[in-house]
């Protein structure tokens, strides 16, 4: 299998840092936060992990660039050495002779710019589901020349479907394939999207602002899902597509912010997942998502993640809605 080294580090680096956001969740309630420039709420977690995947990256690929959504800087801070020194409680636990400066320059390895071939991670995918005890996700992936080649998406939250306990871990690689596997531990095993049945319902984002909740709606009837949203944050909603939870996953721009442009760690680890699961992906024009375009998805506007077999409706009614009320 090409890329079987890289796949095997990013599964364990997100394995172990899904453990670490699990056991920060449990312990502490409401999870002690500082705040960055625009306000959202950056967990220990967040640092934690991103702290711990840079650090495994470095180590066995240590000529590639990382793309992360955290930097150290608020970390540094005099204000917030307590929370740095949580933090370090944490990341000790898988390396147990961090010191508080190579946390931090961990942390920052993060800051890469996009080069030919580089890693994208987002910590913590869904920092508002994981503040309240919902969905949240770890998610990596590896972009070459604008593709996505591999994927690796950890979900403390989401049902296994075993007696393992909750939390799943979805992985693949360009070419070979979809997995997933009990977070816990377990053997692989292969998933394919779902065209019938139960899955006939789609999911969106439980906040407003990151979609057009009633068009997304809209849409979902003009392709035959009568069923209301399951509505759930991160990108755990590319694996309920995934493993045929779900037909349809829609995210279109929220008329508060119809300029906005998505984050690559948004959606590059779900959508090769998605992808090599017998699904498409693509914006709402029906354009694949271009990954090699920077930190965001500029050439892109809205997603749309299917099963394959409505995706084609799902496009149609957004090309026609889109006539008769511009966006």
């Amino acid at each position: 299998m090409t890329h079987a080294r890289e796949r095997q580090v990013a599964v364990e680096a997100v394995t172990q840092a899904a453990q670490i956001c699990a056991g920060v969740r449990a312990e502490m309630v409401g999870a002690a936060f500082v705040q960055k420039d625009d306000r959202s709420p950056v967990t220990i977690a967040d640092f934690s992990a991103q702290a711990l995947i840079c650090q495994r990256l470095s180590e066995a690929f240590p000529s590639d660039a990382i793309v992360a959504e955290e930097d150290a800087t608020e970390l540094r801070k005099h204000e917030n050495a307590g929370t740095l020194d949580v933090v370090a409680r944490y990341v000790r636990l898988a390396l147990p002779e961090a010191t508080r400066r190579d946390i931090c320059h961990w942390i920052d390895l993060g800051t890469s710019q996009p080069a030919d071939r580089f890693w994208t991670l987002d910590p913590i995918d869904g920092t508002k589901g994981f503040l309240r005890n919902d969905q949240y996700a770890v998610a990596l992936a590896l972009i070459e020349h604008g593709q996505v080649k591999l994927g690796a998406l950890a979900c403390p939250a989401l049902p296994s479907g075993g007696a393992q306990g909750p939390g799943v871990l979805f992985v693949a690689v360009r070419g070979a394939g979809a997995f997933m596997a009990p977070l816990a531990g377990g053997p692989e095993m292969p998933i394919r999207v779902a065209y019938d049945g139960a899955a006939r319902r789609f999911v969106e984002s439980v906040e407003a602002g990151h979609g057009d909740h009633a068009l997304q709606e809209a849409v979902a009837r003009a392709a035959g899902i009568e069923q209301p949203p399951l509505r759930m944050d991160s990108q755990a909603k590319y694996g309920a597509v995934a493993r045929g939870d779900a037909a349809l996953y829609l995210r279109l721009p929220s008329p508060k912010s119809p300029g906005y442009r998505e984050n690559i760690w948004d959606h590059a680890a779900g959508a090769l997942i998605v992808e090599e699961a017998g699904g498409r992906v693509s914006d709402m024009y029906g354009a694949p998502l271009d990954f090699g375009a920077g930190t965001k998805l500029h050439a892109n506007r809205g997603v749309v993640v299917s099963n394959g077999a409505l995706h084609d409706a799902v496009i149609a009614a957004l090309m026609q809605r889109s006539v008769s009320h511009p966006v």
